[in-house]
C-alpha cells in the first residue's frame, strides 16, 4: 500500500491529488515472470497424476509416464510423445515411416500434456528460468522455495515520497537497496546476492597463493570462475532446461539442466511465464 499522486479521472476536485494505491495502478497486482528451477521441475513431472493422498505411488523419468519415449495408449501404440532428435541426423524420420514428424518446433498441441495439462515440457523447444546458473546450485539451495539470483530492489521515489514516472515501457521504476538501508537487517547483507557465497575465503582463487586472504574485490565471481578463461559461468549465466527439437531424449528429463548467458538467443530455447499466486493455496479455504 502506498500514495500515488495521478488522480483519477472522478477524483474529487477539491482533494489534494494524493489517494492510496489500487489494482488499477499495476502496483499491488502479481507480474509476469519466468518461473523459478524448482517451480519449473515440479510443474514438468506433474506428479499429481501419480499420487494418491500423499504417497507418490510412482515415480517419473519424463513428464509422462515410463522410461520411453512413446505411448502405449491402444489407439496411438508406438507414437512418439515429445520432438526430439532419435539419433545423428535423425530429427523425424524418414519418407513414409516418420517418427515424431517435426524436424522443427512443432505447433502447440502436437504432442499429449502432461498431467497438469502442460504442453511440451518435455521437447519441442527448451525454455528459461529464473535462477542463475552454478554447478553446485541443488547442494547450495534452501529446502524451501529455492532459488539463486536475488537482486533486492525498492521502487524509486521523489523527495515527496510519491512514485517517479513510470519507464517508457509502463513499468515502475525501481533501484536497488543502497547500503544504509540494510543496517541490522539479518535475511540479507547486500542488495545483490547473485554471486551468494563465491569468493569468499575458502572459494577465491588467489593470485598470490593464499587461499585465506580476504577478497579484495566487491563482486568475486569473476575471481571465482574466471569467466572466458577457464569457465562461461557469469551473473548474467542463466539456467535453461527441458530438451528441445535438436536435443537427444537424455535433456527430456525435467532434472537436466544447462546454461547460456541470458543476453543470449538461439533457435531452440524459448520461454514460459510463471505468476505468483494471490490468495488461498487450496479452494474453500
Amino acid at each position: 500500500e502506498g500514495l500515488v499522486n495521478k488522480p483519477l479521472r472522478n477524483l474529487n476536485p477539491n482533494s489534494t491529488g494524493e489517494r492510496n494505491a489500487s489494482i488499477r495502478d499495476g502496483i499491488i497486482t502479481p507480474r509476469y515472470r519466468l518461473p523459478t528451477e524448482a517451480e519449473w521441475e515440479y510443474a514438468a513431472l506433474g506428479l499429481i497424476g501419480n499420487t494418491l493422498y500423499e504417497r507418490v505411488v510412482e515415480r517419473r523419468r519424463y513428464p509422462w509416464n515410463g522410461n520411453y519415449t512413446r505411448t502405449d495408449e491402444k489407439k496411438y501404440y508406438g507414437s512418439f510423445v515429445a520432438n526430439f532428435k532419435r539419433g545423428r541426423g535423425d530429427y523425424m524420420g524418414v519418407a513414409g515411416n516418420l517418427n515424431d514428424g517435426a524436424d522443427i518446433p512443432a505447433p502447440i498441441g502436437s504432442y499429449w500434456p502432461n498431467d497438469y495439462g502442460l504442453y511440451n515440457m518435455g521437447g519441442n523447444v527448451s525454455e528459461w528460468v529464473l535462477d542463475i546458473y552454478r554447478p553446485l546450485s541443488l547442494e547450495d539451495f534452501s529446502d524451501y522455495n529455492p532459488y539463486r539470483g536475488n537482486v533486492f530492489k525498492n521502487a524509486v521515489r521523489d523527495q515527496d515520497g510519491f512514485l517517479v514516472d513510470k519507464d517508457s515501457l509502463g513499468r515502475i521504476r525501481y533501484e536497488e537497496v543502497p547500503d544504509e538501508d540494510l543496517v541490522g537487517r539479518t535475511n540479507y547483507r547486500k542488495a545483490d546476492n547473485r554471486n551468494y557465497d563465491d569468493g569468499d575465503q575458502m572459494t577465491h582463487l588467489s593470485e598470490s597463493g593464499d587461499w585465506l586472504a580476504e577478497p579484495t574485490e566487491s563482486n568475486q565471481t569473476n575471481g571465482m570462475y574466471e569467466y572466458g578463461v577457464t569457465s562461461l559461468i557469469s551473473d548474467e549465466a542463466r539456467v535453461y532446461k527441458g530438451g528441445s527439437w535438436k536435443d537427444r531424449a537424455y535433456y527430456l528429463s525435467p532434472g537436466q539442466r544447462r546454461f547460456m548467458n541470458e543476453n543470449m538467443a538461439t533457435n531452440f530455447i524459448g520461454f514460459r511465464c510463471a505468476m505468483s499466486r494471490v490468495g488461498s493455496p487450496m479452494p474453500g479455504h
